[in-house]
């Protein structure tokens, strides 16, 4: 098995892309949005800027500039109302394979496109913190996924090199980070599904983190 594994976070540590799709629906209903959950796919796996400008395009010509910096302000109050005094809701197979890795002693890193002081936090709201070794966020990079950089920057941090570490994500934006950083990419789709490009960049698909764990532990009984 790989030395070195490396998780996204939204969308597969949490089911944070439906909770924050929840958020934008409310705001939809009360703006009179139009196809918010098809721009909202757009946003996955991009960074705080490219959101903005994802929304903008979308909401502008009918709302005027700078619509998206209202939306997204909006969004966040209700997010923030929601979840800070409650954990977001983990996806399903989570502490199974992080305590198979803790046990095992496999390096476990963090990669996202998330700023560095949101993932702490709820990483440590979900009680989750301890076990990752290095945490890279979207504001340790200039360029968001796809490009490779945060995923170079993980493995240097963690003193691996890229073709002996595993990328775990659920979005095309990561699956293509981690490919062109030269990772093994293992994707566990969210709300996208694979398609043919996701199937050939991937080393495995995978229904959820408890088969990527099974994944992972017949690999290091085949080499035993």
């Amino acid at each position: 098995m790989t030395g070195t594994v490396i998780f996204d976070m939204d969308g597969v540590i949490f089911d944070s892309e439906r909770a924050c799709l929840s958020c934008w629906s409310e705001i939809a209903e009360k703006w009179k949005l139009e196809n918010v959950e098809q721009v909202f796919r757009k946003c996955i796996g991009t960074n705080d800027y490219q959101t903005r400008m994802i929304v903008e395009e979308a909401y502008a010509p009918v709302f005027g500039e700078g619509i998206s910096e209202k939306l997204l302000k909006e969004s966040s109050r209700i997010w923030h109302s929601r979840y800070d005094e409650n954990p977001l809701p983990m996806k399903t197979g989570v502490i199974e394979i992080l305590e198979f890795l803790k046990i095992n002693k496999v390096p476990v890193g963090l990669a996202s496109s998330t700023k560095k002081a949101s993932v702490e936090a709820e990483l440590k709201q979900a009680g989750l913190y301890s076990y990752f070794d290095k945490i890279i966020g979207g504001d340790a990079v200039k360029i968001s996924k796809p490009d490779p950089e945060i995923y170079l920057l993980a493995c240097s941090e963690m003193g691996a090199e890229p073709g002996e570490a595993t990328a775990i994500e659920d979005s095309y934006n990561g699956i293509r980070s981690a490919y062109a950083a030269g990772l093994r990419p293992i994707m566990v789709p969210d709300m996208i599904e694979a398609d043919d490009e996701m199937r050939r960049l991937s080393a495995v698909i995978c229904k959820d983190l408890s088969e990527v764990k099974d994944f992972f532990e017949k690999e290091m009984q085949a080499k035993e």
